[in-house]
C-alpha cells in the first residue's frame, strides 16, 4: 500500500468509530496491560492534615491546588 492508502484506511476507520458511537454503539478498544501499583507510591495523609479542606481548583494541567479551601491568596498553589 502506498501511503495514501494508508491514510485513507485511517479516515475511514476513524469514521467508522464515530459513525458507531454516535448511534450508541460501543466500539472496543485495545485492552491495555494493568500494572499492579507498588505500594511505596501510595501517599498517606496524617490525621490531622487529613481534616483541612483542600482548595481543589484544577489547572490547566490537570494538577490540583493544594491550599486549604476558601484561601485569601490570589495564587494557587498546584501539586
Amino acid at each position: 500500500m502506498s501511503k495514501m492508502d494508508d491514510l485513507r484506511a485511517l479516515r475511514e476507520a476513524r469514521y467508522e468509530q464515530a459513525v458507531a458511537r454516535a448511534a450508541g454503539h460501543r466500539v472496543s478498544a485495545p485492552k491495555k496491560e494493568e500494572r499492579p501499583v507498588p505500594k511505596s507510591t501510595a501517599v498517606e495523609l496524617p490525621e490531622a492534615e487529613s481534616l483541612v479542606q483542600l482548595c481543589g481548583h484544577r489547572a490547566i494541567s490537570g494538577r490540583t491546588c493544594t491550599r486549604e479551601d476558601g484561601h485569601a491568596a490570589k495564587s494557587h498553589r498546584y501539586s
